[in-house]
């Protein structure tokens, strides 16, 4: 029998100033990123782009709470079913981790690639944020398969709030696969605090404007 997980307990005062600072800052971004809402929603009026304005899909949250996940689209309309219509380019993107490269993705809009590199694609999960669905810091969010990764860890990994910023993409997101990914994020969870997050978000900023795992 397998030890059990021991699973951290994150302080009240932690918690409290932790949406705190969710609640202002994705407050503070949904207003100055207000034109790139309007800009993208423009480019997603014509030729291949055209469809809505954001992709929504399932993720897992805190205590293993489902709920949608909001970017703005960068794929063909009714992406999910193309992929799942191609076996073998679904076991495919299940062997690499759920993604696939952009360049055999044949989702991914001309504009969905450049959203995606810049990051830009993120941007709306601050609704998630506001909506306290997610927090600017913490493990990435993932979909239900991606559960068993965790193994008998997965109740650590859903202890905490999943986070648009996270210790796994500062470190090279997509560039760290599974299941080094899982050590990543659950290094998080037993070493979450403001100090930490502050330099977990600085460190994601850096990666973002170096592109580093970004696809």
């Amino acid at each position: 029998m397998s030890e059990k997980v021991k699973i951290k307990q994150q302080s009240k005062s932690y918690l409290f100033w932790k949406r705190f600072f969710d609640v202002v800052l994705s407050s503070g971004a949904l207003v100055c990123f207000s034109p790139v809402f309007l800009a993208v929603f423009i480019m997603n009026r014509f030729g291949d782009n055209k469809g809505p304005l954001f992709y929504k899909q399932e993720r897992i949250g805190w205590h293993g709470k489902p709920f949608k996940i909001y970017k703005f689209r960068s794929m063909v309309v009714n992406a999910d079913k193309i992929l799942e219509a191609d076996p073998k380019l679904y076991a495919k993107y299940v062997a690499n981790n759920y993604k696939l490269e952009p360049e055999e993705d044949p989702r991914i809009t001309r504009l969905g690639r450049w959203l995606r590199k810049t990051s830009i694609d993120e941007i709306p999960q601050f609704i998630n944020i506001l909506r306290g669905e997610m927090s600017i810091i913490g493990p990435r969010p993932v979909v239900k398969a991606e559960l068993a990764e965790y193994g008998d860890r997965v109740d650590k990994f859903l202890s905490v709030k999943p986070g648009a910023m996270g210790l796994w993409q500062s470190s090279g997101r997509s560039n760290i696969p599974y299941p080094e990914r899982c050590d990543v994020e659950l290094e998080y969870v037993d070493e979450a605090s403001l100090r930490f997050d502050i330099k977990i978000m600085f460190k994601n900023i850096i990666s973002i404007f170096k592109s580093e795992g970004a696809y």
